[in-house]
């Protein structure tokens, strides 16, 4: 046992260089038959969790880590030793990774591609200057390098209810930022009557990118990390960052989290220690009055998810959010016959994440309606998906919010 725990610690203990190539990086989906191999699995993860793509869960369930060129012949030892199931998911991650980064600057905004930080920020400040009486730019927050956190909100009407849209709070989610901006673009612009209807009958705060420094470190060419998750204030000489979606203050550091400062789990010295949480918190406590709904964007395992995470023990009005997530996930399902689960967050995952977005909205600031959605894809592609996928994750995801909404506004108008 002790002997296989070395060999994973050989391969999750390498450091990174200033300028991250993925070339012959592969991918590989695992799935732990046995207790000793999925306890040597979470061992891992705590120690080691950047490698880990999808984090062991449970027996026969999937996992995947990625392993360096020169470490090939130690993982396929470990899988020898522990009799384990594998299979290669992906053969370079460098070569997916060029296939998500734009080779040329954009010439305007498009959902055919990604877009920097700064793309979309110009684009957020185009639609307030195009729709004047419905668009308005905000700065909810600011970073630890000095950037803005900009979001837009539109006001129908002072008493219409308010949906709050968190987007690339982990910098490396690309799909996360691309799908709020889509959503966005259709509030504003799509002919369709049931997009119409919850168009005019919300108030919507959309932020596609709560991680701008972390966001921008992942397309810079000369000594970014396309694979970055945290935020960039450093910790220590060699350890940069801690994860924003762990640093929040409800439940903090209680349970699936790694205290090591270079790990991708680390939540930093203490709650809100990071100044995008902290001036996030802050205006959106602001709002809190003004908000009815509260919708976190993530990637990838095509999950839409309740709170909480740090048990998985279910939230007071579980049995109406899953009714209404149900009715999402089918309304997904149409259009590409995409196949999402739904569930509480800690019923997908035990490590148990603490510190969450998601938890604090609905464990300190009482949202009754809070979701958290793992969008596509389950496995092939992972954290870079193709840019030809940015319209269909968009359009599926935006029919599932739709249906919810709309069968939340059906549910008031009976209760009143």
């Amino acid at each position: 046992m002790w002997r296989i725990i070395v060999l994973w610690t050989v391969i999750m203990g390498l450091s990174t260089s200033d300028m991250v190539s993925y070339e012959g990086y592969k991918v590989f989906s695992v799935y732990p038959s046995t207790d000793r191999h999925l306890e040597l699995l979470q061992l891992s993860i705590k120690q080691y969790g950047s490698w880990f793509w999808k984090e062991p869960s449970k027996l026969d369930g999937e996992v995947q880590v990625m392993i360096p060129p020169n470490q090939l012949q130690t993982f396929y030892e470990i899988m020898h030793i522990t009799k384990s199931t594998f299979k290669l998911q992906i053969k370079n991650v460098q070569k997916l990774i060029n296939h998500t980064i734009p080779e040329n600057q954009s010439q305007g905004f498009d959902f055919q591609s990604y877009h920097t930080l700064e793309e979309i920020y110009e684009y957020l400040e185009e639609l307030a200057k195009k729709y004047p009486n419905k668009v308005q730019v905000v700065v909810g927050g600011k970073t630890y390098e000095g950037r803005q956190i900009k979001g837009v909100k539109i006001i129908n009407h002072e008493n219409n209810p308010g949906i709050f849209i968190e987007g690339g709070i982990h910098a490396k989610e690309w799909i996360s930022p691309a799908t709020a901006m889509y959503i966005l673009h259709q509030l504003l612009t799509s002919t369709n009557v049931k997009v119409k209807f919850v168009a005019d009958h919300y108030n919507w705060f959309i932020f596609p990118i709560f991680n701008p420094d972390g966001y921008a470190f992942t397309f810079n060419k000369t000594h970014g990390d396309r694979l970055w998750r945290k935020s960039r204030k450093p910790f220590s000489p060699n350890c940069i960052g801690a994860n924003l979606n762990r640093n929040w203050d409800f439940q903090w550091n209680t349970s699936g989290i790694n205290n090591n400062a270079c790990s991708d789990t680390y939540p930093g010295n203490r709650a809100f220690s990071e100044i995008e949480t902290k001036t996030m918190s802050e205006y959106i406590k602001s709002v809190k009055n003004q908000l009815y709904a509260y919708i976190a964007f993530h990637s990838y395992g095509q999950l839409l998810m309740t709170p909480y995470g740090y048990t998985n023990a279910h939230i007071f009005n579980y049995d109406h959010l899953h009714k209404i997530s149900s009715i999402g996930i089918k309304a997904l399902q149409q259009k590409y016959n995409t196949v999402y689960k739904t569930g509480c967050i800690g019923e997908f995952f035990t490590n148990l994440p603490s510190g969450l977005s998601v938890d604090y909205m609905a464990g300190v600031l009482k949202k009754s309606v809070v979701y958290l959605y793992n969008l596509r894809d389950k496995n092939e592609y992972g954290f870079l998906l193709p840019p030809e996928q940015i319209i269909p994750t968009g359009e599926e995801t935006l029919d599932s919010l739709v249906a919810m909404f709309i069968e939340l506004y059906l549910n008031n108008i009976q209760d009143n």
